[in-house]
């Protein structure tokens, strides 16, 4: 099976990045605007530039994820298959990277300012020069350490759904279910992760939380409640920084809508992640608490 890494150029002169397993249907979509809640859904007409075919569909999201943090002139290079110039931009921005390495007499960068050397960083080191002598496009490079997304006993599928979609908007991909209560897979859930179906897709159930974080050598449970058991409490911040460190997969445990994990759910995670939110009123949805927890991460890589 194809999956396909692609770039539209839409009306206002912006581009746009994607990736699929059939390519002549989902640019369908994106012309007839039927691509939900897609950020060409208001840019249309719509061509397509550049597309570039992967054995898998882990090949296809990372060449996207670089590409997406590639700059305009670098993209239009690329599109118009300048692979001197790709390389030369590849060499400016590592020269820019290394001006700004911090010493022991300079001015830290901010962390903004680091985040986007780090993603530069990663978008430069995908593209090998002998991939791109055969005009290949982003290769698979070496991926920053991604957890496991665990929702137990999620009650909705729109619910689901949002979950999914603030996963990929940073990054993340590998969603487990622990008994869903409506079953799955679930018809609700495809329209509220507008577009994540990769997430989708990939999903997998497991009859218990155990069981789903089996291979996980870290886990962390969030909650917003005292629990009766000592464990170390994190804010979703300082678990990003511990998953980027460990070696070893991580899964980060999200309890039911309503009720939130049980006592000895909460027992299995080696860290407790609580977010530092009104203590009146603390209160948030499914899918916020996943975004919270999934920026973190992103902003730590």
């Amino acid at each position: 099976m194809a999956f396909w890494t692609y770039i539209l150029r839409c009306s206002d002169g912006s581009y746009y990045t994607g990736h699929t397993d059939d390519l002549e249907k989902r640019i369908s979509q994106h012309h007839s605007g039927t691509f939900p809640d897609c950020y060409t859904v208001s840019r249309r007409p719509l061509e397509l530039v550049w597309a570039n075919e992967y054995q898998d569909r882990d090949g296809a999201f990372l060449a996207e994820r670089q590409l997406k943090g590639w700059s305009r002139a670098k993209k239009e290079a690329l599109i118009a298959g300048d692979w001197e110039r790709v390389r030369k931009l590849a060499s400016r921005a590592r020269v820019l990277r290394d001006d700004a390495e911090p010493s022991t007499s300079s001015v830290s960068a901010s962390p903004q300012d680091e985040r986007e050397q780090n993603k530069s960083a990663h978008a430069e080191e995908g593209l090998s020069s002998s991939r791109s002598e055969r005009g290949e496009g982003p290769s698979r490079s070496t991926a920053p350490r991604s957890p496991v997304i665990v929702l137990v006993r999620p009650q909705l599928g729109e619910n689901i759904g949002k979950a999914a979609r603030a996963m990929l908007n940073f990054g993340l991909t590998e969603l487990r279910l622990v008994a869903p209560r409506d079953g799955w897979p679930n018809p609700s859930a495809g329209p509220a992760a507008a577009g994540a179906d990769v997430v989708l897709e990939r999903a997998s159930v497991h009859d218990s939380l155990a069981e789903a974080v089996g291979d996980c050598t870290h886990v962390y449970a969030t909650t917003v409640r005292k629990r009766g058991v000592t464990k170390p409490v994190l804010t979703p911040e300082a678990a990003a920084r511990a998953i980027h460190a460990e070696p070893g997969k991580a899964a980060i445990v999200f309890g039911p809508e309503r009720s939130g994990l049980e006592t000895d759910e909460v027992a299995l995670a080696r860290a407790i992640v609580t977010v530092p939110i009104n203590p009146a009123f603390a209160s948030l949805n499914l899918a916020q608490a996943v975004i919270l927890c999934a920026y973190e991460w992103s902003k730590a890589q």
